[in-house]
């Protein structure tokens, strides 16, 4: 087995007992990177120079005898949305192309911590609004199992790095199910810890009440060894919890002796592609023949996730976006190009007589806020942000703001009654496989419902994860999702891991030319 066809666990089992060094390692992975990911489009950038420092720096600490960090000098893909200090963090948006945080992120000082080595930072959908990555500002992602087709999003090039053998880890962040979609869409595992598990201080926001960072990974066992660096709590954000962080990778092993399996009735209805729910439901039978006992659910109110979601998300967005006006950091208009256009079109308007005109004419100020922000947002963005303004504006608010949080608390109270039942709830990732590039880019309310599944996770505020389950006959990837009560990531894992003991779907790579 190739460096880079093997998971994360096996490799650093390898560096500890000295077989190999973080610089191979790191190498492989680079040369896999400049090998395929033209075709892919994974990464924004790539510094292999500073990636090959970090990695010679841990095999020096391994020569020395001093103690290594968790991650082991691991390569490791970072989302584009992380803060790193003086590096570009562009969101995958014009609007950010040239903005260097002056910090790290939280979870990118705790990679550093953990000994990781840091290959580059990966393609998403602009602000990680989207499913597709398709709305990046800079280039289109590709899935590895069909350069035709979406990797998923806005993970979607953390997902495809992994999926690509392109890094052995990535980070990505989850909103509407931007995480575990594209971990299910590129045959991958994906998960979605529960909010407040993992900082966010240094994530760029998007949606503040429903944002998660989390790993993504060739397995669950994997995934439990990141996310072990990423969790814990962080007093620089008031919305951590404060709670001891599990050694997932040691009890991942431990099977759950009489797991006991919701199966939500409303998920296997109209709309859900006849492949997806076969290898969804021989998955729960695969769980059965391990001792598990399988329960059906009603969640009443998850029909309505998708619009709560969709009033929820752009609200918060509509705010935090606000602060991008061309007037303290990231792009700002051409400043000489708009005083010419404002002075053009004052002189017409004198010339014409028409005062009750010029008096409306924007100030400078004005004009600079509209042009920048219609210049540096994308399409998505900008409907995004519409919709939100639109719902949180006078007359509107309670109408459609403050329902819907109302209707959140009553999905959360769904999950609740459901976990007194069952331990974990399995379901498909997405309604059907990864679907043609351009395909539903003139349809956002399609894209929308492609987050069907995912999206109550989020607005519950429960952990979830997605693990590959099966095949199309035409090749694509197919994902379970599994979810859990809050904070029992360790429980989430552990049934993950139980499947991927039983079966090999984890174990298959894309043939890239």
């Amino acid at each position: 087995m190739s460096l880079t066809d093997a998971t994360a666990t096996q490799l650093l089992a390898r560096l500890d007992a000295g077989e190999i060094t973080s610089t191979q390692v790191t190498e492989a992975f680079l040369d896999r990177i400049r090998c395929h990911d033209k075709a892919v489009g994974a990464f924004l950038r790539v510094d292999g120079e500073a990636a090959l420092r970090q990695a010679a720096a841990v095999d020096q600490k391994r020569r020395s005898g001093r103690p290594v960090g968790r991650l082991g000098g691991l390569p490791v893909a970072v989302k584009d949305l992380l803060c790193t200090e003086g590096e570009p963090t562009t969101c995958a948006s014009k609007i950010l192309e040239d903005f260097r945080p002056p910090y790290d992120a939280t979870v990118v000082a705790r990679l550093r911590d953990a000994d990781a080595v840091l290959l580059g930072r990966t393609n998403l959908d602009e602000f990680a609004m989207g499913s597709s990555t398709e709305n990046s500002a800079f280039q289109v992602t590709h899935n590895p199992w069909d350069l035709e087709r979406i990797p998923g999003g806005s993970s979607g090039g953390a997902a495809a790095a992994v999926a690509a053998s392109m890094a052995p880890l990535a980070v990505g962040t989850d909103t509407g199910g931007s995480i575990r979609q594209p971990a299910g869409l590129c045959g991958v595992a994906g998960m979605k810890p529960t909010y407040g598990r993992v900082s966010r201080y240094g994530l760029v926001a998007f949606a503040s009440s429903l944002d998660q960072i989390g790993p993504i990974a060739h397995t669950a066992e994997d995934a439990a060894l990141l996310l072990e660096a990423l969790a814990g709590h962080d007093p620089r954000d008031s919305t951590s919890v404060d709670l001891p962080v599990p050694r997932y990778a040691e009890t991942i092993g431990r099977p759950l002796e009489k797991l006991r399996i919701g199966l939500v009735r409303e998920h296997f209805g109209e709309g859900l592609d006849a492949e997806v729910e076969a290898a969804v439901r021989e998955a729960i039978r695969v769980y059965e023949s391990l001792g598990a006992t399988v329960r059906e659910l009603s969640m009443p109110h998850g029909k309505y996730a998708v619009a709560t979601y969709y009033i929820i998300a752009p609200c918060e967005a509509s705010s935090n976006l606000a602060r991008y006006d061309g007037a303290h950091y990231g792009y700002r208009t051409d400043q000489q190009a708009m005083t010419a256009e404002l002075e053009a079109e004052r002189r017409a308007l004198r010339a014409s007589g028409d005062a009750a005109a010029l008096e409306d004419v924007d100030n400078a100020l004005v004009r600079m806020y509209r042009r920048t922000r219609a210049e540096g947002f994308g399409a998505e963005v900008k409907r995004r942000i519409m919709l939100g303004t639109y719902a949180l504006s006078a007359g509107y608010y309670d109408a459609y703001y403050k329902k819907a949080l109302k209707v959140r608390r009553l999905i959360r109270g769904d999950f609740d009654e459901a976990f007194r039942q069952v331990d974990v709830i399995a379901g498909p990732v997405t309604p059907t496989p990864a679907f043609k590039l351009g395909e539903k880019v003139d349809d956002p309310l399609s894209m929308y419902l492609f987050d069907l599944y995912t999206a109550v996770t989020n607005l519950a505020g429960i952990g979830g994860i997605s693990i590959p389950c099966g095949f199309t006959g035409g090749g694509l990837p197919i994902g379970l999702h599994l979810q859990s009560p809050p904070f029992e990531e360790e429980r989430l894992l552990r049934a993950a891991h139980m499947f991927q003991q039983a079966t090999d779907w984890h174990q298959r790579r894309p043939e890239l030319a």
